[in-house]
């Protein structure tokens, strides 16, 4: 089976960094995937509200889960049906906060997924499914301080992916065919002491709330630790990189077309990354590296998870 990730959450650093803030509130972008698309809802620096006005972005997410896991370490692959979940995806969103108080986030991924799994012969077959993604739209509520530097998002994910593409399992296909209630904060302070030098904090609930065919995906909770360095300046163009620790805890799914034991998961990943801004224009990027990993029976997960994001912001 698989571990399942996601899509992404928003924290930031400068108007663009609003723009990132969606994304901070999930392992789990939920577009579903018994895997772990997720991960990329839990936004790094780079996502957090700073100022009035908007960001839009275009993100490119990779994820090649085709090592078996089971509990806290590597299983044989025999033991595993399932044999590969590689996706890329590309999601298109943006961020627009009307007043220092209120703000609206909508993103929509584009997906591209590859599923190699062993049929009842042992030979194994591959299907491969284009499409986009579940639609998450968010409102920000961010007048707790002048700064902006505390508040909430809250909104919904919509079913709007495919769930019952053929040769795909319900937790593989890139919709969840859930709509789910999506809750999360940030916060944003300075390190006393050292010049330059930020932290931030981020987290978010993904709860089914409306689910469909017999599959209910299990709840998410994500959370984001990071500091990121804000004083270099190179030939114009600002350089900040970004260390962060993010956490997850997956509950089971369940329902008929569900493999509930083996989905649900705890995993912990450091992600360090950079940030580069021109004026209006910014290009962040990560890697995330699993150092904790605990699921229930056998589930694929990957080495690493890779995130690109260019931002404009107006």
């Amino acid at each position: 089976m698989k571990e399942r990730y996601n899509a992404p959450i928003y924290t930031g650093l400068t108007p663009l960094m609003a723009a990132l803030l969606a994304a901070v509130l999930a392992p789990g972008q939920s577009q579903a995937c018994g895997c772990g698309c997720s991960t990329f809802d839990v936004r790094t620096s780079s996502m957090l509200p700073t100022a009035e006005g908007g960001v839009a972005f275009l993100e490119y997410n990779f994820v090649n889960q085709d090592r078996n896991w089971s509990d806290s370490s590597k299983a044989p692959a025999a033991d595993n049906g399932d044999k590969q979940i590689k996706t890329e995806f590309y999601t298109v969103g943006a961020q627009y906060l009307f007043n220092r108080s209120w703000g609206v986030i909508g993103e929509l991924p584009y997906e591209h997924r590859t599923f190699k799994t062993a049929g009842n012969t042992g030979e194994v077959m591959s299907f491969k499914k284009d499409g986009f993604g579940d639609l998450r739209l968010k409102g920000i509520y961010s007048g707790f301080s002048p700064d902006l530097s505390s508040g909430l998002t809250f909104g919904l994910k919509l079913p709007t992916g495919d769930h019952d593409q053929p040769g795909f399992d319900r937790d593989t296909q890139i919709g969840s065919g859930s709509t789910d209630l999506l809750l999360g904060g940030f916060l944003r302070g300075s390190l006393p002491v050292v010049n330059n030098w930020n932290w931030f904090l981020s987290g978010q609930l993904d709860q089914p709330a409306l689910t469909t065919g017999g599959y209910r995906p299990g709840s998410e909770v994500n959370g984001v630790a990071g500091i990121y360095y804000n004083g270099l300046n190179v030939g114009g163009v600002k350089i900040a990189p970004v260390a962060q620790a993010i956490g997850t805890h997956h509950w089971k799914d369940s329902g008929s077309e569900a493999h509930a034991a083996d989905s649900g998961y705890d995993r912990a990943l450091l992600a360090p990354g950079v940030e580069f801004d021109w004026g209006s224009v910014s290009l962040y990027a990560d890697v995330a590296l699993p150092v904790y990993q605990d699921v229930n029976g056998n589930q694929l997960v990957a080495n690493e998870m890779c995130t690109v994001r260019l931002s404009y912001s107006f």
